[in-house]
């Protein structure tokens, strides 16, 4: 099922079969602008008044056996927020109902108190957004087609042009599909393949192989995938949209192509979820790609660590101890806790080489943070108060949502290892999430300014949301693109 999208300028000839009006609170039609639906409208406002009309957003009227109206109610001073849910909710509608060729009218538009001047890119997004689907691998695809036809009096309304929301739906598709590929497709081979080709948007991507990371001592990523037949990389992507020499903004995103646990095997119950543990490398990606399409007038590098965590013969034992890049030691006591090996030499890896202004790393790090907050927010861990605030305050315009956690010194001493410099887990039980990020900010050397996201909550939903439906939701790449916009660019 897809959306087309089609602009004209005024009423085809041959009457389409849905026309769709938006109306204010008490769905009072303004005007129909001597269409050739303007007969009827004393016998709609007349079954208006007639109804109960405080909990609907919605309501829909035949004309006659092939065409019908519907109405869609738009509160005053509605966020863009709102804009992009009543998008959605719209979708669902019309999906539910089988209607099929919409027709909106822009003639009324300017006589509903919009706060928003981009009220129809909203609107059009959050259909947008709800109406993923993937289905690369079913020999029998739903062929079936939502034909938009916008039909405007003015030019003020083009969602084909509107760079900045074009870019959005297809840096979050490009996530979204990344996460919904199979294991045995999207192994860290084929994903370094694909993130190659990126180099036709401007982006200048950069792949160290297993050879070259052995050389720069990336031993606790390399920990992770050596028990796979699939090679283990660390790719970076650059994006230069300003001319001065400004510190980049750096995103790094653990990239567990499929987690098995490695020897520290996981029960076989659910284990095919695992195919979206490289999540966070994949919001990096699609805001890379957004950021380039939209030609953002900023700098920044996104770093994604792709490896396959697997039990085979050569895999990682629990007791191994392994040196990071850092030159920091870790004791590997349990393989399943192997997201934060490769963050580890991902983050100070960033830190070295871009002296960025500053790092957040998105991973589905724990379960804990699952038993903590559900599928209602992210875990944000973070150094820096200023930088929680702006990731909080973005969240919360795009429904993508964070609460912060506590770090604090006295969880160093659940990580201290009597064999290296530091273990892998904590072994005393309790605090999951916030002893894997106190975990990770032991590998941010130079103080600078950095939040980690663990999304193991929000990047795959079974049953979907608002703005996504069932399956890879996309969580952050919006995200952090509102960050941009709000607070770097």
């Amino acid at each position: 099922m897809s959306i087309k999208l089609s602009i004209k300028k005024n009423l085809s000839e041959k009457l389409v079969k849905n026309y769709v009006f938006f109306t204010n609170e008490d769905f009072k039609i303004i005007a129909f602008n001597k269409l050739a639906v303007s007969k009827s409208s004393k016998e709609i406002n007349k079954t208006i008044n007639s109804n109960d009309l405080k909990n609907k957003e919605f309501l829909s009227f035949n004309l006659n056996p092939t065409q019908r109206i519907i109405l869609i109610k738009i509160k005053k001073n509605q966020s863009s927020l709102d804009n992009e849910k009543i998008g959605a909710k719209f979708y669902d509608y019309i999906k539910s109902n089988s209607y099929y060729k919409i027709s909106f009218f822009e003639q009324n538009i300017n006589e509903i108190n919009l706060k928003s001047k981009y009220f129809f890119d909203e609107f059009i997004l959050g259909i947008k957004l709800k109406s993923y689907i993937f289905e690369k691998y079913k020999s029998k695809k739903n062929n079936k087609n939502f034909e938009i036809e916008l039909v405007l009096k003015t030019n003020r309304i083009n969602f084909n042009k509107n760079k900045r929301f074009n870019s959005l739906i297809e840096g979050s598709n490009f996530t979204k599909d990344l996460v919904s590929e199979p294991g045995n497709i999207l192994h860290p081979d084929e994903y370094a393949q694909r993130l190659k080709k990126l180099n036709k948007l401007g982006l200048k991507v950069t792949v160290y192989d297993k050879k070259k990371l052995k050389k720069m001592g990336m031993y606790a990523l390399l920990g992770v995938g050596q028990g796979s037949v699939r090679g283990s990389y660390l790719v970076t992507i650059e994006w230069k949209g300003s001319r001065s020499k400004n510190k980049p903004l750096a995103f790094v995103g653990k990239g567990v192509c499929f987690d098995t646990g490695g020897i520290s095997l996981k029960p076989a119950k659910f284990m095919e979820d695992m195919t979206y543990d490289m999540a966070g490398s994949a919001v990096v990606v699609g805001l890379m790609k957004n950021l380039a399409l939209r030609k953002a007038k900023i700098n920044a590098v996104g770093v994604v660590g792709l490896v396959e965590n697997m039990p085979g013969g050569n895999a990682q034992r629990p007791g191994d101890i392994v040196k990071s890049y850092s030159g920091k030691t870790i004791e590997v006591l349990n393989t399943d806790a192997e997201g934060r090996l490769v963050l580890a030499d991902a983050l100070t890896f960033t830190e070295k080489k871009y002296k960025p202004k500053f790092i957040i790393d998105l991973a589905t790090l724990t379960g804990a943070i699952i038993v903590s907050l559900g599928s209602e927010y992210a875990g944000l861990f973070s150094n820096d108060d200023k930088l929680s605030k702006q990731i909080i305050a973005s969240g919360n315009k795009v429904d993508e949502k964070v609460w912060r956690m506590p770090l604090h010194k006295n969880y160093d001493k659940l990580m201290n290892s009597k064999n290296a410099d530091m273990q892998n887990i904590n072994y005393v039980g309790g605090a999951g999430s916030t002893t894997a990020a106190q975990f990770l900010q032991r590998f941010v050397l130079n103080k600078t300014p950095w939040a980690h996201l663990d999304i193991a909550g929000m990047a795959f939903s079974k049953y979907g949301g608002a703005l996504n439906s069932g399956g890879a939701t996309g969580f952050g790449v919006r995200l952090l693109n509102q960050l941009i916009e709000d607070h770097y660019e």
